[in-house]
């Protein structure tokens, strides 16, 4: 019990256990019984029965070869994930392990529980040594295959007749990811079931690595920051915007977030020319928002080079486009969701919507969107801080990244933002704009304290 009286809830959280409690396991069994009821691709199409099913838990726990992981809501189990190695007679495969069986059931979902498994298994199979991490899924699972998209990992390939339900075979997705930077040669057992898994390092206390996402805002055809998105506010800092490009590149960011303003209040894309500047300039991925109102403009952006479309105003007025632009163009499509006090707002920010921030997210994960950008306006470009409870709280609530945006102004803002991912790992990145060009934070500096 807290001081107030009120019960203490614990944060949800994932972890390894190597022993499970009666009470653990009948929680076990029940999350499994809901996800085979629900579809979630455990493996059964029926509920196999109470013995069956403990026995079947009981005896993973003495395979060698086999992790499991579970995931907590308020301390009682509501989802698992196994990581399978290699067996010790396959030394050509050494180097990669797979993951399998990743659920939660459909009582617990809405807390990001989805991605502090997938996120806890990946570190126990990096600090293992592992190089690779397999896995595969039913095509019809399209939630799990948006998360494992938005984890990096690559499809690789597509198996026709992968499995069999309802009456209809369906087609198998099979992905991969690379694990260790640097390809290195491991033993067949990196390390010996009976030892703990150790903690992977400075994750665990002050939270996971963020990419920084260094802003280009388009006014006129200039680099420039506005104060709470007035368009009358703003700052010039750059009439070059390719050249804003390279130096950003060059100073190792792997990221550039560019935002059409004039297009935002226009309704279509108005710094056109400035636009292919940049992508002509960048070598690494470019996000764009402002102005894309329909799929013919999305697919103009697309196809010229931008990696990820930004659709903002059009996400509360049309979702329809939104699902549309998803399906056409899976994981490159993007939600940004600006809002003054937790309310949405529209049209460059120039109007307040009755929708909520998070109802909002929760539509645009449904509609298939790859990530949400959220950016508190009253923030926005006064250096004052990113407002991390709202940024918590809706990561928390969804199975897709959110990359924070509005208030950045020192290194210790990014600190906070980075520890903020013990308890919120959907946060997945920070936009940062006026600090970096006015100097207040070094590119060097952020880079470092996000990773």
């Amino acid at each position: 019990m807290s001081g107030s009286g009120r019960p203490t809830r614990d944060q949800p959280r994932a972890e390894r256990v190597q022993s499970l409690t009666e009470d653990d396991l009948q929680a076990l069994c029940e999350a499994t019984d809901a996800a085979i009821l629900d579809g979630g691709g455990f493996g059964w199409l029926n509920v196999p029965g109470r013995q069956a099913m403990e026995r079947y838990f009981r005896g993973l726990l003495m395979v060698p070869e086999r992790m499991l992981f579970v995931a907590r809501l308020d301390g009682i189990i509501v989802g698992a994930a196994q990581l399978v190695r290699p067996p010790r007679n396959n030394e050509a495969q050494a180097m990669s392990a797979t993951l399998m069986h990743l659920y939660v059931a459909p009582y617990a979902r809405g807390h990001g529980l989805g991605r502090l498994l997938l996120l806890e298994a990946e570190q126990c199979a990096r600090a293992m040594g592992y190089q690779i991490l397999n896995l595969d899924v039913r095509e019809t699972q399209e939630a799990a295959i948006r998360l494992f998209r938005t984890f990096g990992f690559y499809q690789w390939g597509t198996h026709p007749s992968y499995a069999r339900a309802d009456g209809r075979t369906m087609r198998g997705l099979f992905f991969t990811k690379r694990l260790q930077d640097n390809e290195r040669v491991v033993p067949a057992h990196p390390q010996a079931s009976s030892v703990p898994i150790p903690a992977t390092g400075p994750a665990s206390v002050t939270g996971h690595s963020l990419t920084l996402y260094p802003a280009i805002d388009l006014k006129d055809g200039a680099c420039v920051r506005l104060r709470r998105g007035e368009m009358d506010d703003a700052t010039v800092y750059s009439d070059d915007p390719g050249a804003q490009a390279r130096a950003w590149i060059a100073a190792g960011c792997g990221w550039l977030h560019v935002v059409d303003l004039n297009g935002a209040f226009a309704g279509k894309s108005a710094n056109s020319a400035a636009i292919e500047a940049i992508i002509a300039n960048a070598t690494v991925p470019v996000q764009l928002g402002g102005g894309l109102r329909d799929l013919d403009s999305i697919e103009r952006w697309l196809a010229a080079g931008i990696t990820r479309v930004i659709l903002g105003s059009v996400a509360v007025k049309n979702p329809e486009l939104v699902r549309a632009a998803c399906r056409a163009f899976p994981g490159r499509i993007v939600a940004g969701i600006d809002a003054r006090s937790g309310q949405v707002a529209t049209e460059g920010w120039a109007e307040t919507s009755d929708m909520k921030a998070i109802e909002l997210g929760r539509r645009m994960e449904d509609v298939g969107v790859a990530a949400i950008i959220f950016t508190e306006i009253s923030r926005d470009g006064m250096l004052t801080g990113i407002d991390i409870p709202q940024t918590a709280e809706l990561a928390n609530s969804l199975s897709i990244p959110v990359i924070a945006s509005g208030g950045v102004g020192n290194v210790e803002h990014l600190r906070a933002l980075r520890a903020a991912t013990v308890t919120a790992p959907g946060i997945e990145g920070v936009i940062v704009g006026r600090a970096l060009y006015d100097g207040r934070v070094d590119p060097a500096d952020a880079l470092r304290i996000l990773s």
